[in-house]
């Protein structure tokens, strides 16, 4: 039986730290009104001189996962690149990181799946080693919100959530017989609350993605949320998912030893934790110095955690969970080898 094994993690953020005491400077908030609300009391921003996107922060979540997986660019058969924020409109964030790697054939992929997009490009490596098509592959989240986002008071309930960064996990096929490696994986989507969490322009549905008359500054063109409608689908699905992929890898919750789950916001997980009666040790968090990385956060979670010593022992369980845009939410149980 061919399992998907991750062999190695990396994780990077730009240099440029953004407290919430920096937010305050820049408009209506306040570092005890974020807190409260989101848990978070820092993110990290790319620099606002020079061009950083988000395959070059991918660039170096990457090299540190290829080296800790003993790998060199060279070993890959495909890449997943999982952002919402791509460097430029296309071609895709795969393809240039592939080339930042020295890589000149090697297949590259990207997903659009914000949140969880670990969650379905772990499911989506785990297929293609099955299968055959590949048996090496790095899938990296990369995100950059920061050039994105609308800083004035206006914006501030989206904008002092998020930030910038990106992890990478090194994925390998191998034929064993032992209960080990990618366990199950729950994969779900609703278009139908599309709007709740979403960027309207620019728009190629329109005759003009960015239409005449329409200034730069307009609401449109940062993300907007209807956040009590995420917090209540989130809680009610993240705890439903769970136990779905628990029935599908044939296991129960008490022999999960970590949940990692999507760092959108404290207070959500901390409500899942308390919902499925957890100990506060048994759900990861690091929100607080990050923010929300979208497609990075469980990969950057779980890289924390490896290092942490919270994970990452032979035999020893994590379950990833996350809900996002689109709607999209989803779960996996993976195992240690």
């Amino acid at each position: 039986m061919i399992n998907s094994i991750i062999r190695g993690t990396g994780m990077f953020v730009p240099p440029n730290l953004m407290t919430n005491k920096d937010l305050e400077k820049i408009m209506d908030t306040s570092d005890e009104w974020i807190q409260q609300r989101t848990g978070i009391k820092q993110r990290y921003w790319i620099p606002q001189e020079g061009v950083t996107g988000a395959s070059d922060l991918g660039y170096e979540a990457a090299k540190k996962a290829l080296d800790a997986a003993g790998w060199i660019a060279e070993d890959l058969d495909f890449i997943i690149f999982a952002t919402l924020s791509p460097d430029i409109m296309f071609p895709g964030c795969g393809c240039l990181l592939a080339a930042k790697l020295g890589l000149n054939s090697t297949p590259a992929l990207d997903i659009r799946q914000q949140c969880t997009g670990f969650l379905y490009g772990f499911a989506t490596a785990d297929a293609y080693i099955k299968t055959g098509l590949a048996k090496k592959v790095l899938l990296v989240g990369g995100e950059v919100h920061s050039s994105g986002l609308d800083k004035s008071t206006r914006g501030r309930d989206v904008t002092v959530i998020f930030g910038d960064g990106a992890a990478a996990v090194c994925i390998e096929g191998i034929d064993t017989q032992e209960p080990v490696g990618l366990l199950a994986s729950v994969l779900h989507a609703d278009g139908n609350y599309a709007e709740s969490l979403m960027a309207e322009l620019p728009a190629s549905r329109l005759p003009k993605r960015n239409p005449d008359g329409v200034p730069l500054d307009d609401p449109r063109y940062f993300p907007v949320m209807d956040g009590p409608s995420i917090f209540k689908k989130a809680v009610r699905l993240l705890p439903k998912v769970t136990y779905e992929v628990l029935e599908k890898a044939g296991i129960g919750l008490d022999q999960i030893d970590l949940i990692v789950p999507h760092q959108a916001n404290k207070r959500i997980n901390q409500a899942f934790g308390q919902f499925l009666k957890l100990a506060d040790d048994k759900v990861f968090h690091n929100i607080e110095k990050y923010g929300n990385t979208t497609a990075a956060s469980i990969p950057l979670a779980l890289h924390e955690a490896i290092e942490q010593g919270r994970i990452g022992k032979s035999g020893e369980t994590v379950l990833f969970v996350a809900l996002g845009a689109g709607l999209t939410w989803g779960a996996s149980v993976y195992r240690f080898l």
